[in-house]
């Protein structure tokens, strides 16, 4: 799978900025990147700070770009171009601290397109990585939300994508200041669906996807049992490509004999491999279940519905994982 993406590298010249350069993770999936010749990191922060810590853990960025923000000679224009993004919110001196600081600054690289891609959160929290993409790259157009999802991998099984595992807590319904629904939970779900089925694709998965609850096409009540169901039928809807059905509990979305007892005819009930979770806690718990107990390698969270790549470290990933999500962000330019 990974190997592919690379050929994408190879033949698209890309760069992807990293929001926090002295870090020694970054630096490792840097060096090896600039070794491998096929995608081109840019570093953020104080040139020197940022070479000393290189030195201290024998990585070779030499040649590589780094930029400090503090002496940045495009800054007035950056800071100009963020001032007309932001729309009255942020003053030019509001928008100028704000982009010394690299989830800032690094975001800004890819609006002005000094950068391809970017990828933070070695050190940042998710929210600190998302809150600059919205406010200056923003969705991209017919995207109502930005979700994410994980890519498990495991040697000899078929590759899984789980959606959404870190962005939306639960899917509630917007409302007008009159207290009119112009958006449903179950129209974000369905598009958290659409959304996983492109990014399973986009990893040579033929995605069957499975929208999830404790109910399997009607034989339960309550909770997320109807959140599930009407989003299916809109997903479907807006996707009539994909292979998507539900709702259906876990056992009857992974196993053929139990899936075509209580859901006969779908062709996703005991062979699905993209797994829709009707809320955060669900699928942070299910990914990592698969993870620790599995025996999965996973990847992400890969943000969806953004107009760039731009995506988010755990802060307890180490240099591989860097390397990894460093390819992922860039092939999906």
């Amino acid at each position: 799978m990974f190997e592919n993406l690379v050929e994408i590298l190879k033949a698209n010249p890309r760069k992807i900025v990293y929001t926090e350069g002295s870090d020694a993770r970054i630096l490792e999936s840097a060096a090896r990147l600039k070794k491998d010749g096929f995608l081109t990191p840019i570093l953020i922060g104080n040139v020197e700070e940022v070479k000393a810590a290189a030195a201290k853990g024998n990585f070779d960025i030499e040649g590589l770009e780094i930029i400090d923000p503090l002496t940045y000679d495009k800054m007035d224009e950056m800071v100009e171009t963020m001032v007309q993004l932001r729309k009255g919110k942020m003053s030019a001196e509001d928008c100028r601290a704000a982009l010394l600081k690299g989830n800032y600054f690094g975001t800004m690289l890819v609006k002005m397109g000094v950068a391809d891609s970017l990828l933070g959160g070695a050190t940042y929290s998710t929210a600190d990585t998302v809150r600059p993409a919205l406010q200056l790259v923003k969705t991209k157009k017919g995207a109502h939300l930005v979700s994410s999802a994980m890519i498990l991998v495991k040697e000899g099984c078929e590759t899984l994508c789980m959606g959404d595992c870190a962005i939306n807590i639960s899917y509630e319904d917007d409302k007008d200041k009159e207290g009119n629904v112009t958006f449903t939970g179950a129209q974000k779900l369905a598009e958290v669906a659409v959304e996983t089925a492109k990014t399973a694709k986009a990893f040579g998965i033929d995605p069957k996807v499975a929208m999830l609850s404790f109910s399997t096409k009607g034989s339960g009540k309550g909770g997320t049992v109807d959140l599930s169901r009407e989003a299916t039928k809109i997903a479907k809807e807006l996707a009539p490509e994909f292979a998507i059905d539900g709702e259906m509990q876990f056992d009857a979305a992974v196993s053929p004999v139990v899936g075509q007892l209580k859901f006969p005819g779908s062709s996703v009930a005991g062979y699905a491999n993209t797994f829709i979770f009707p809320c955060i806690e669900a699928s942070n718990i299910g990914y990592k279940i698969a993870a620790r107990l599995g025996g999965y390698a996973a990847y992400g969270p890969i943000l969806q519905g953004l107009n760039a790549p731009i995506n988010d470290l755990s802060r307890g990933c180490n240099a591989e994982e860097v390397y990894v999500m460093s390819i992922i962000t860039a092939a999906l330019v």
